[in-house]
């Protein structure tokens, strides 16, 4: 029975905000503000049973920010995609869409909707129409402090063009703080996966040796930035690190095996036994033979 419950809005401690159409009208004929305005705002904490449904899309264009919990949408019939904690989607203007929330785990969502020309052009520019956006942890205080601002605004002056316009700047603001932070994430994401595939790249050649340009060429990228990745996320250029991982593999083969240290560094890619062991010292702190004698577990 409950599963069939179906809300629009009416949770408790929710934040709630819709422009009259009277309102509406003289924002969109008042120059400071046509380009981008809001015409609806709020917040839905622990929202159970939120569900909204729009087969033609909305005249506006629609903001959802997942705080907390988890839930759904489904865009232009397409397959459903969860929603989960610090997750922002964007339905544009008059795109048919679905939305709710996880009954097990109902979602918090911040929302607004924007109308005005300038608005397409932000979603545009900062690639915000396409899959949900995860945003790491700290953006929520810098998303929940702009939102309050504007809502707040809108709350206490309803009517009052001069606060649109603050509120019209500070939506700005937001939205490209949104955008920014969204490049960066997608940034850092690409970044992992590059190194993710250089690390693979590097641990199938454990017994060779590798060169940087090689591994550049690997990943498709010039020897410059795959140094960089290395010192941002490692603190080790590219061949440092491969040493270590090498000398890594060393450990478990004198833990768990009975081979040589000349059958070792063999294995390595290591001509030189004792150039084996001083790059093993100098990494592990100790010559491969103490290493070996140590007690472990």
């Amino acid at each position: 029975m409950e599963r069939n419950i179906r809300k629009k809005d009416g949770f408790i401690s929710e934040k709630l905000l819709v422009l009259p159409d009277y309102v509406q009208e003289k924002l969109v004929h008042h120059e400071l503000l046509q380009d981008l305005f809001v015409t609806d705002i709020g917040f839905f904490p622990n929202a159970k049973y939120h569900f909204r449904e729009r087969p033609a899309g909305a005249k506006s264009h629609i903001f959802i920010y997942c705080s907390n919990g988890e839930g759904w949408i489904e865009l232009n019939r397409k397959p459903k995609r969860v929603i989960k904690k610090n997750t922002l989607v964007v339905i544009p203007a008059d795109t048919p869409h679905s939305y709710g929330t996880e009954d097990n785990n109902p979602w918090s969502i911040y929302w607004f909707h924007l109308s005005g020309e300038h608005v397409p052009s932000f979603i545009k520019t900062f690639d915000l129409n396409g899959e949900p956006l995860q945003f790491p942890n700290h953006f929520f205080t810098k998303f929940t402090e702009l939102f309050d601002q504007c809502y707040n605004m809108l709350n206490d002056k309803p009517y009052s063009q001069i606060y649109h316009i603050q509120v019209s700047q500070t939506m700005r603001f937001l939205l490209s703080t949104i955008g920014i932070t969204s490049l960066q994430s997608k940034r850092e994401e690409k970044r992992e996966h590059y190194l993710d595939n250089a690390v693979q790249y590097m641990t199938d050649r454990l017994h060779t040796t590798i060169k940087l340009s090689d591994l550049a060429k690997s990943l498709g990228l010039s020897k410059q930035h795959v140094i960089y990745i290395f010192k941002q996320e490692t603190g080790f250029p590219p061949i440092d690190y491969f040493i270590r991982l090498k000398m890594k593999r060393a450990c478990q083969m004198l833990d768990l095996t009975d081979m040589s240290i000349k059958e070792i560094c063999n294995s390595l890619g290591v001509t030189d036994p004792y150039y084996f062991s001083r790059l093993f010292k100098k990494v592990m702190g100790s010559s491969p033979t103490e290493y070996r004698k140590k007690q472990k577990g």
